[in-house]
């Protein structure tokens, strides 16, 4: 009995090792892959990172804030289809979903514009003579926010967008 099982082990043994052996990467394909890479000087600048576009803000022509990117819908060919906002709720809670078209959104790299405007009796030190510059730059990796022209009240009205399950 013994023998029989001894018998089968080393007969799977052989088996594995020739099925192992017969999957070892060639040189060839390991060239190819290492030319189909990309560098990140290549990318950057041209291409933004999907990470960094969900959670962006998104605001209207009035600059007042309407919701954020909460999902990018991809075809099976790699192009973004439609941008899912969240608009409402508090903390996720009581967020309503709409589905954009992607064509519909526009990115921007600049800050939004401050609609504040600074009285001259504030405490600050007066910077008379010299030039007030801002530090922010662009990031090339991602937008700062985006643009849809919409109030909230008009996203609400929209039917909502529902991951089917």
């Amino acid at each position: 009995m013994f023998a029989k099982y001894l018998t089968a082990v080393m007969a799977g043994t052989a088996l594995l090792a020739t099925v192992a052996s017969a999957q070892t990467p060639t040189a060839t394909t390991d060239k190819a892959n290492a030319a189909s890479t990309m560098s990140e000087s290549s990318l950057q600048g041209s291409t933004w990172r999907g990470s960094k576009v969900v959670g962006l803000n998104v605001y209207n022509d009035k600059n007042e804030s309407i919701g954020s990117i909460n999902d990018l819908l991809i075809d099976k060919s790699g192009n973004i289809k439609a941008v899912v906002l969240g608009v409402g709720g508090f903390l996720g809670m009581g967020e309503h979903l709409v589905a954009i078209p992607f064509d519909k959104i526009k990115f921007v790299d600049q800050p939004v514009p401050s609609t504040t405007t600074s009285s001259s009796s504030s405490n600050k030190p007066s910077t008379t003579g010299s030039a007030s510059t801002s530090t922010s730059t662009k990031n090339p990796w991602y937008p700062d926010h985006a643009l849809f022209n919409a109030t909230k009240d008009e996203l609400k009205a929209m039917p909502e967008f529902k991951y089917s399950t």
